[in-house]
């Protein structure tokens, strides 16, 4: 193939404008390698209490030393006075103990408010915050729930990044939690 590039005033501009365009070109020919995406089920099950209130939830993925690599969303109550709903995060310790501590709240695309018992999607796509460059590997995801007046349950559905052709992954609560799936995408 041949370009026809025009020239600008200098030669220094004219070899930096070339090489821009030379490699703005290359890139739209090249398609993305890891052109991923990755969506989280998970199930609130409805629950015949007294007292019922909405259960924070984190996401989070976890290498296979169980270091916590990303958090993919935090759902809490966003809306009490002060700023109140920050200070039972804590209550979901698994995830407070490995990112949460450290993590600023509320944080753009990944904090949200809690959700009503049913099925909840959430999706994320590869090179891009909050799943963010996920290194080829083993990872588990871990979901976990907690709820003022019931219990906390944390569920681990492990996984491998980046999949080959479609896959999903699954695991199950038994309280606090329904069904969790992991489907990869390319």
């Amino acid at each position: 193939m041949k370009y026809s590039l025009p020239l600008m005033p200098n030669s220094y501009g004219s070899l930096v404008y070339r090489a821009l365009a030379v490699s703005g070109v290359a890139c739209l020919a090249t398609p993305s390698v890891h052109a991923q995406q990755m969506t989280v089920s998970f199930d609130i099950p409805r629950m015949k209490v007294a007292e019922y209130h909405r259960p924070y939830v984190a996401i989070w993925i976890e290498d296979e030393k169980g270091k916590a690599v990303t958090t993919l969303r935090v759902l809490y109550d966003v809306d009490l006075k002060a700023d109140d709903g920050r200070k039972w995060l804590a209550d979901m310790r698994g995830w407070w103990r490995k990112a949460g501590r450290n993590a600023k709240m509320p944080a753009d695309g990944i904090s949200g408010p809690t959700q009503a018992p049913g099925t909840h999607r959430v999706s994320f796509a590869a090179n891009k915050r909050p799943l963010g460059r996920l290194a080829a590997g083993s990872y588990k995801l871990q979901v976990e729930a907690a709820r003022e007046v019931g219990g906390r349950e944390l569920v681990t559905v492990p996984f491998n990044w980046p999949g080959k052709g479609a896959k999903t992954y699954s695991g199950k609560g038994k309280s606090e939690l329904g069904a969790i799936s992991l489907t990869i995408k390319p």
